[in-house]
């Protein structure tokens, strides 16, 4: 397997099945713990578009997911991935409101919604690496 980033690209260039948001960032690291895609997608399934009611963005829910997978969903990481990801984004992480704001700025759903995942991937790894890093010192 490569790079947790390379496993959410090509998830997310499958079009058949779709992989929503959510899956596309908790399936690399819940194959890497041992679970299966079948699982994982699972477990993911309920928190596309936004929960599907537009709510909270799927990638942070997947992102979310994947840190508890990893046993690194305390407070303090959840609330700064959280923080960081509505920083990129006009302060929300609400589904209804960056798909409309994509939208009002004339751009597809499609690669929008690839970019938040590979964004949470992103922050997801960084502090996959800060943990390593403080156990290696």
């Amino acid at each position: 397997m490569g790079t947790y980033l390379e496993r959410a690209q090509e998830l997310r260039a499958i079009t058949d099945p779709h992989y929503n948001c959510a899956q596309s960032v908790l399936v690399p690291f819940a194959e890497e713990a041992g679970y299966s895609t079948e699982q994982a997608c699972a477990m993911a399934q309920a928190f596309g578009q936004g929960m599907q009611t537009g709510n909270t963005c799927g990638a942070l829910t997947g992102a979310l997911m994947a840190l508890g997978l990893l046993g690194l969903a305390d407070r303090r990481t959840v609330v700064d991935i959280t923080r960081r990801m509505k920083a990129n984004h006009d302060g929300t992480m609400l589904c209804r409101d960056l798909l409309r704001k994509n939208a009002e700025l004339g751009r597809e759903r499609k690669p929008h919604c690839d970019a938040m995942v590979y964004e949470a991937v992103g922050i997801v790894e960084e502090i996959l690496a800060q943990r390593d890093a403080a156990e290696q010192a």
